[in-house]
Formats: structure tokens, C-alpha cells, sequence
């Protein structure tokens, strides 16, 4: 795999389902296509936004094997691979590695919500142990307001230090920013991405590689264009579109965004299976997506 930093925008795509709630490849195909059509840098297939932990591991491996053999570049791609038992985890990321994916974004194992650094560090040691392959790169996700438990600073900077080729990048979705600049300091030879575009620009200031965002699904082009102009490749008014860009995640987070962006694909590439989710999680409705459509009105690229 490649050891170059990555840098710039990555979309955790939506997965989409049939009616039945069966994965839908042909959806997911043409939709990670258009991302990249887009602008987008990178996929990450199974984060939290893709429905990850409603999927089982033989339809994340199907999932991966339907964008590569449809065309879609391995090299773009960061699989979810983080479970809270070893075996599938190995499993995910050596079908990753076969496969020649960039990297794999891996959860910590969620399930034990006192584990200790100490602990945690044990758990990635023994994959990292397991997987045994020099093409193993892993992006630590860090989302304690779901998961309960994460990677702290120290524990970032620890793994890096002691992995230099593996743990190569870091997604932040605690919604701290100042836990970004303390991982940004403790693990300075890799990747960093803030969760959200909310923190791209003052994330670019500070070391920070791009963003990893869900509203990346429905404001690709939009959230691409800050990045350019923010890293010095393209002119622009850089707080005008940051802020035009920060009005529309803010829109989205409103309505709940799974459903709302997957609503908002529905309705604007007429196929209602886009509004399909897994339960617990429930469909957005047809009138909740309307409102949604009118609040952000011309702010609304064509999808």
C-alpha cells in the first residue's frame, strides 16, 4: 500500500438498500462514481454514515468487491473494518489489503467502556500481530459520542510511534477541535482529519489533511472547493465559502443526516430506494424531506 500522507476530502459513503433492506450494488456503484466525478479524494466505505455496524462482514466484503470489479480505484478506497471481536476485524482488513485498498479505518473495540489505553493498545498490537502483512495502513476512528471510547492523544502518538508504517491517519468525530491539535501534536508523522467540514478550514491552519465528512454525500464539489482554496490551490474568497459550507451541514445535521441526505438522493435521482435505512435508524419522511430541500434551496447542487 501506499505510504504517502493522504491529504484532502473523503466522502464515508452511504450504503444504500432495496426495498427489502438488501444491499443495493448498482446504487452504490453509481453514487461512489459521482463522488468521485466530484472531486472527492477518498472513500471510506462502512463508517458510521455507510451504516456500518447494521451490515454483516460478508456484506462489507461483498460491498468492497462490487466498486473494485465495477471500475472504482482501490487506491481511493478506506474500508471500516473495526469490530469488537479480533477475528472479523483480521478478516476485513486482510480482504482489504488483498484488494489493494488505500487503508482501513478501524473502531476501537467498543463494546468495554472502561477499556484503558493500556488495553486498547493490547487489542491493536495483537491486530496488527494477527494480520501480519506489511501492507497493512490504518486510520484510527475516533468517535466517542457513539462508540463510547476512543483513541486519546497519547494513545494515538504510542501506536504511531511504535507502528510508523501502519497507523498512518487519524478521523476525529468527538466534535472537539482541540482534541484534533492535541492528536495533530502527538502523532505528527500522520494524517489527521477532522470529522466534520465544520473544522476543515481551521483544521488546514493547524496541520490538519482535509476533512472526513458524511455531508461530503450531498455537498461534494462544495466542500472540495473550500479545501482548494484553503490549501492555496485555487483563488477564492475562502470565508465566503466557508461559511456557505458550514450553513449547509448545519441545515442537514437538523433532520437527522442518514436519513436526510439519503432522502435528498431519493428525491432528486427519482429512486426511492434511496430513502431506504436499517432499523433502528428510520426513513426520512416524504415532508421532512421537502422542508429540507426549501431550507437549503440554490445551496443544493443537483445530485
Amino acid at each position: 500500500m501506499n505510504n504517502e500522507k493522504m491529504t484532502g476530502v473523503m466522502t464515508p459513503i452511504l450504503t444504500p438498500f432495496n426495498d427489502d433492506l438488501s444491499f443495493a450494488p448498482d446504487l452504490y456503484t453509481s453514487h461512489a462514481q459521482w463522488l468521485l466525478d466530484q472531486g472527492i479524494h477518498f472513500l471510506s466505505p462502512f463508517g458510521t454514515t455507510g451504516e456500518a455496524l447494521s451490515m454483516t462482514k460478508a456484506e462489507r466484503i461483498t460491498a468492497v468487491d462490487v466498486l473494485i470489479n465495477d471500475g472504482i480505484d482501490p487506491a481511493v478506497l478506506m474500508p471500516g473494518t473495526g469490530l469488537c471481536n479480533l477475528e472479523d476485524t483480521v478478516d476485513l482488513c486482510r480482504h482489504a489489503i488483498d484488494r489493494e485498498c488505500r487503508a482501513v479505518m478501524v473502531l476501537p473495540p467498543f463494546f468495554y467502556k472502561n477499556a484503558s489505553d493500556d488495553g486498547l493498545y493490547a487489542y491493536f498490537s495483537r491486530l496488527v500481530e494477527v494480520v501480519n502483512s506489511p501492507e497493512l495502513r490504518i486510520c484510527m476512528y475516533h468517535i466517542p459520542p457513539l462508540a463510547g471510547i476512543g483513541f486519546t492523544p497519547d494513545l494515538a502518538g504510542r501506536l504511531a510511534s511504535d507502528f510508523p508504517d501502519i497507523f498512518v491517519a487519524y478521523k476525529d468525530s468527538s466534535g472537539d477541535f482541540e482534541n484534533t491539535k492535541a492528536v495533530i501534536g502527538a502523532a505528527p508523522d500522520i494524517a489527521v482529519f477532522p470529522g466534520s467540514e465544520l473544522y476543515l478550514k481551521e483544521g488546514l491552519v493547524h496541520g490538519g489533511m482535509g476533512c472526513i465528512s458524511a455531508t461530503c454525500n450531498v455537498n461534494p464539489a462544495e466542500i472540495r472547493r473550500v479545501y482548494d482554496v484553503g490549501i492555496g490551490a485555487q483563488r477564492g474568497d475562502l470565508d465566503a465559502l466557508n461559511d456557505k459550507m458550514v450553513r449547509f451541514r448545519k441545515t442537514v445535521e437538523k433532520y437527522g443526516p442518514i436519513p436526510a441526505m439519503k432522502g435528498l438522493l431519493a428525491a432528486q435521482r427519482g429512486d426511492s430506494r434511496w430513502r431506504n435505512v436499517r432499523p433502528p435508524i428510520l426513513p426520512s419522511s416524504l415532508a421532512s424531506t421537502e422542508s429540507l430541500l426549501q431550507e437549503l434551496g440554490s445551496e443544493l447542487h443537483p445530485l
